[in-house]
């Protein structure tokens, strides 16, 4: 199995960007993916993550109300759609699939996904 984070890049604060996730390989057994993020000098966070199956979504409480994250099972892709962006959220993104089914919500455990994609980069400028 192989994730590939798409788009990204740099705004100024208040604006939007999307990034895009494709998942590729034997991926019929995925139950959730999702988005972690890592700022300069900090620990990977988690952002939010869907269950491809119910499209069951979750978030973390920095993101809420601005981010929204979203899943095609058929194409196997993933999508974040951040609005209102901010200078802390900064960061490099990155998409990670999980095919542990039963793992509980909000799916916000980074040791609980099993692939990871190389990250992409957004920058939000002041």
């Amino acid at each position: 199995v192989r994730v590939e984070e798409f788009g990204g890049g740099q705004v100024q604060a208040g604006g939007s960007l999307s990034v895009s996730c494709a998942a590729s390989g034997r991926t019929f057994a995925t139950y959730a993916m999702a988005w972690f993020r890592m700022a300069p000098g900090k620990d990977r966070e988690f952002v939010a993550a869907i269950d491809m199956s119910t499209k069951a979504t979750f978030y973390s409480d920095s993101v809420t109300g601005r981010f929204t994250i979203s899943g095609d099972s058929a194409k196997n892709m993933m999508y974040l759609q951040m609005d209102s962006l901010k200078p802390e959220d900064t960061a490099l993104y990155y998409c990670a699939l999980t095919m542990e089914y039963g793992i509980m919500p909000p799916l916000d455990r980074d040791y609980e996904y099993d692939y990871w994609g190389q990250g992409t980069r957004v920058t939000v400028s002041s």
